[in-house]
């Protein structure tokens, strides 16, 4: 399946939560399947930390690897693009063609770098309304995603409640544990330490790889499990029968971070990074509020909820904490939580009962 990018830009101000605006904002999007007669048919998904628009197929006959979720979207899959309008949107703060601190700030010609405002999931919902607007959709059957994926699924369903049909969450929380908080700013930390960052002034120079490299290599560790990582690496060595008493990749999993690492380098901002990371840390739907509860009190979507067992970074216990709160509010919720030794990584691996599940629920939804 061969999908193109494309790019919207609104020149309009996007008032952010912060009190700032951003104006003009492009948005990078792909679509997949039709919409039918009476665009009820149309999915959002919504990428994790460092993805993209770029969501299945390929972009051209030649690109090696396809969209980073195609084993879940595409015909007779779980998000089945013959009965499905399937969208996805790179976020505002992105480096992949959606509006970000990389792109040219118009007030000075340059990039904009730390000038760019600080944004939040909130934020990144509301551009992505006018987008669903420009493409005449009025009701989304679902929206859905994967860690911060599903941070926007659960904003969307409380700041457009009747926009929503449906909201399939995965992997994710209503909002971010100190834990998770305190990754994100070693990760942060480590792009600052880097002398090439200059305060997020260096587009015009060296980019700040090392520090961006040990970031991702923090985010990588959290994605998977204690078990995964033992079937995985264990405690073999990287092109060594024995220990070579020195500072030189010696273990499989040492060089496995290292080149993920290194790779992300080639395809992700670093200011791009500390703006969603940022993002995410300010995520709190009960922020203001009494409780959690309280945030979806004007909610009317249908919610399937999965978490999974080894995740640790978005334990099961902020998944039930989400799904109290629905049924406080007499919401209609679905809740699995699905056995798997894949750690966090596990939203974008285990398709298979993922597809089962999405095929039921959206099922009832979509006859």
């Amino acid at each position: 399946m061969i999908v193109q990018t494309q790019f919207v830009t609104f020149d309009r101000d996007l008032h952010l939560q912060n009190g700032a605006m951003l104006r003009p904002v492009t948005l990078a999007y792909e679509t997949y399947g039709e919409l039918n007669n009476d665009r009820s048919n149309a999915i959002l998904v919504m990428h994790a930390q460092t993805g993209d628009a770029h969501l299945a197929g390929y972009n051209s006959p030649s690109e090696e690897k396809p969209g980073w979720w195609d084993e879940a979207v595409g015909p007779g899959k779980a998000f089945d693009t013959n009965k499905y309008f399937v969208i996805c949107a790179n976020v505002v703060g992105g480096c992949k063609g959606s509006t970000g601190p990389s792109d040219i700030n118009p007030a000075t010609g340059k990039q904009y770098g730390l000038s760019f405002p600080v944004i939040t999931i909130s934020d990144m919902v509301d551009a992505q309304c006018w987008l669903i607007d420009y493409l005449g959709i009025k009701q989304l059957l679902t929206v859905t995603g994967g860690s911060m994926g599903g941070m926007q699924a659960l904003q969307w369903a409380v700041s457009y409640p009747d926009r929503v049909k449906s909201a399939i969450v995965l992997a994710s929380t209503a909002r971010l544990s100190a834990q998770t908080i305190a990754l994100n700013e070693v990760a942060r930390q480590a792009i600052y330490a880097d002398p090439n960052w200059k305060n997020g002034d260096y587009y015009d120079s060296t980019p700040p790889n090392a520090g961006l490299a040990v970031a991702r290599m923090i985010g990588h560790i959290t994605y998977l499990s204690d078990s995964s990582m033992h079937e995985k690496f264990g405690r073999r060595l990287q092109e060594r029968e024995r220990y070579g008493y020195d500072f030189n990749t010696d273990f499989a999993v040492e060089s496995y971070l290292r080149y993920r690492g290194n790779a992300f380098t080639r395809r992700f901002d670093a200011n791009s990074f500390l703006y969603i990371t940022k993002a995410m840390d300010y995520f709190d739907l009960s922020y203001g509020l009494q409780s959690l509860a309280d945030a979806f009190e004007h909610t009317h979507a249908k919610f399937l909820v999965v978490s999974y067992t080894s995740d640790w970074l978005y334990p099961s216990w902020q998944s039930k904490e989400l799904v109290r709160s629905l049924i406080q509010n007499g919401i209609d919720v679905t809740y699995v939580e699905i056995d798997s030794n894949y750690g966090h990584d596990a939203f974008l691996l285990e398709v298979d009962r993922l597809a089962e599940l999405a095929r039921d629920f959206l099922g009832r939804l979509l006859p």
